[in-house]
């Protein structure tokens, strides 16, 4: 195993058609550039000849039960010999013979290196127009303002790790998700990354790709968007929090006037409004984090929570919602005080309306924070997942 440098990846679903020739140009690329290696195939449940052809072929062949481009890959990956791993497509969509770019970059030190078939070549009726010229483009961007990385093509097929990096990835994601999971975990770790141009061919599949453009890409939006909650929750969050807070601290004892505009108590109104939902945006962040694994990726947030239980804020939750009951119930004994007259606690019912509304959103989110703490049986990756010793 320590004598395997290069093992190429393939993940495989009723791939008949196409997998011996992505095999033989796997192995032709070892032999040309010199590698002492493998080429892999993460078969996926097929039903077809596709893994007779593949070990027919020369390669070593794992099964994969848990369904899924993501789930295949992981599996592939973690099975692999190699100390640097080369992962494409069975269509014959991408040059296995151009593999050495990709290890060249990680033998310069590279973690993680991405194929860009924008800045490759790209065969003409390859890639079709929308996703040329709007979809990865618009995607690339997204990921790149929101995770700083600087990449021109997120969702090229063709990439490199090193074997050490990817284990440290920590990959869940089962679906096509997964290709937008390693490049946001590689920065969130700030692993070396480089990207080279690769080329895009025409696929030589005779049926419809697995590949589903607009489900697929709305997925792979969706998942950028809920590990961005930095940006999209927290700091948003973070500034309705303070204007609400200082509309308190303007309003809340008596009217004021602000370069010659009056201000009353009816601006408590939008002030309570912001404080509420910034605190849910702040909680629904950490919810996230919490969720999808990534506090042990953000330094802060795993220094908070060090030294802090979800218990705590779950005792805090309760704490406040008790003091904005009080404060609700001080203005109950005040009104049946007056013998249910008129009372004109306007201030005092919204400032005790708020803070009950806080106290139960942090009792509740804490909550579930904590029951998401609790420690679940992993699949991807784990024995269940493939029989290594088939092959």
């Amino acid at each position: 195993m320590s004598d395997v440098e290069v093992s190429v990846v393939i993940p495989c679903l009723n791939e008949e058609r196409n997998i011996k020739n992505c095999i033989v140009e796997g192995l032709a690329a070892l032999e040309k550039y010199g590698y002492s290696g493998e080429v892999l195939v993460a078969d996926n449940g097929s039903t077809d000849a596709s893994v007779a052809i593949a070990r027919e072929s020369g390669a070593r062949v794992i099964n994969v039960s848990l369904r899924g481009y993501g789930s295949a890959l992981t599996a592939g990956i973690l099975a692999a010999h190699g100390k640097y791993v080369v992962i494409g497509d069975a269509d014959e969509s991408y040059d296995f013979m151009q593999i050495d770019r990709f290890v060249e970059r990680l033998r310069q030190g590279y973690d993680f290196v991405m194929g860009t078939r924008l800045k490759g070549q790209i065969e003409p009726g390859a890639m079709p127009d929308m996703h040329r010229y709007l979809g990865t483009p618009v995607l690339t961007f997204i990921m790149n303002f929101l995770f700083g990385t600087t990449f021109s093509d997120c969702n090229c097929g063709i990439r490199g790790f090193s074997r050490e990096a990817f284990c440290r990835l920590g990959m869940h994601t089962t679906g096509m998700e997964w290709a937008s999971e390693t490049m946001i975990k590689a920065s969130l770790l700030k692993l070396k990354m480089s990207e080279v141009p690769v080329t895009l061919r025409v696929d030589k599949r005779d049926r419809r790709p697995h590949l589903r453009p607009w489900r697929d890409g709305w997925h792979h939006l969706r998942f950028i968007l809920t590990y961005a909650t930095d940006k999209i929750l927290f700091l948003p969050g973070l500034l309705m929090l303070a204007i609400g807070t200082f509309g308190f601290v303007l309003l809340g004892q008596h009217a004021v006037t602000v370069f010659g505009f009056f201000m009353d108590y009816h601006f408590l109104f939008p002030s309570a409004l912001m404080l509420m939902l910034g605190t849910q945006m702040i909680l629904l962040s950490f919810l996230t984090k919490t969720h999808t694994g990534l506090s042990q990726y953000d330094e802060g947030l795993g220094k908070f929570l060090s030294g802090f239980t979800f218990e705590w804020g779950i005792i805090a939750g309760a704490f406040i919602t008790l003091i904005g009951l009080i404060l609700n119930l001080v203005i109950v004994a005040e009104w049946v005080h007056s013998n249910g007259h008129g009372l004109f606690a306007v201030r005092q019912g919204i400032l005790a309306t708020t803070v009950t509304a806080l106290g139960v959103q942090l009792f509740f989110n804490f909550f579930f924070m904590s029951a998401m703490q609790i420690p679940q049986r992993r699949t991807i990756g784990g024995s269940d997942d493939f029989d290594s010793s088939q092959g």
